[in-house]
């Protein structure tokens, strides 16, 4: 695959899932915030979001530890961030606008959907039935766990793919950050930026279309059916 095209066979769509199909991203930087603030240090949220890649929670808080020059034990954030995310995902998530329409549209044109994301399993889950997703990826749910690689490593798209039956050419990954955006370069997967962030940090590739929107997402999916695998 060279470029972004809707003229090729379109198999299976496969999603991100915090900042994706699931309105976390805000939720998720409050943790991070109260996190941090917990061991006695400041960060801001809005700066936060702007710097977030994406990547392995362990990363992340190591970045932001660097990022804030302080020395901070990730055996006790990374726990102290999960408590603090599974409270405020209990609390207030919600799907991201729109994207039901975006998954009803596939659904009824028959494209095969599942998640791919670093987070283990059950966060998925956990995170998909709250804002009543789960119907749309029973068992097609496919963690950085299980493969023991992350974003921006192209193998979890590969291992969603295989364990999908769909050639990774017939794929299409949607992700909001920029190393999910370098996990589909990698897989040499046709992807899509989907976040709504102006001055999200994003990569310019021949493979990389751009969508702010879900609505946008629905139709640029609902002109793609004649380019459906049978």
């Amino acid at each position: 695959m060279e470029h972004f095209t809707l003229e090729e066979p379109i198999a299976c769509i496969i999603f991100d899932c915090d900042g994706t199909l699931v309105d976390s991203e805000q939720l998720s930087h409050q943790a991070l915030v109260a996190t941090f603030a917990s061991f006695g240090v400041a960060i801001d949220l809005q700066e936060s979001l702007d710097h977030f890649e994406g990547g392995k929670l362990t990363d992340v808080l190591r970045q932001t530890c660097e990022r804030y020059a302080v020395q901070l034990p990730i055996d006790q954030l990374e726990p102290r961030y999960r408590t603090l995310c599974h409270q405020l995902f209990e609390q207030s998530l919600q799907p991201t606008a729109g994207i039901e329409e975006v998954l009803k549209t596939l659904a009824t044109q028959g494209i095969e959907m599942c998640v791919a994301s670093n987070g283990p399993t059950e966060k998925m889950a956990h995170a998909l039935t709250l804002t009543g997703l789960m119907p749309y990826f029973e068992n097609r749910l496919f963690s950085a766990f299980d493969t023991n690689s992350w974003k921006p490593a192209p193998d979890l798209l590969h291992y969603a793919a295989m364990n999908m039956a769909c050639p990774s050419q017939q794929c299409i990954f949607i992700d909001d950050t920029n190393r999910g955006i370098q996990a589909g370069i990698n897989a040499n997967m046709r992807t899509i930026h989907f976040n709504a962030n102006p001055n999200a940090l994003t990569t310019t590739h021949p493979l990389v279309h751009r969508e702010y929107s879900a609505e946008g997402l629905r139709q640029l999916f609902s002109k793609a059916y004649v380019a459906i695998s049978p």
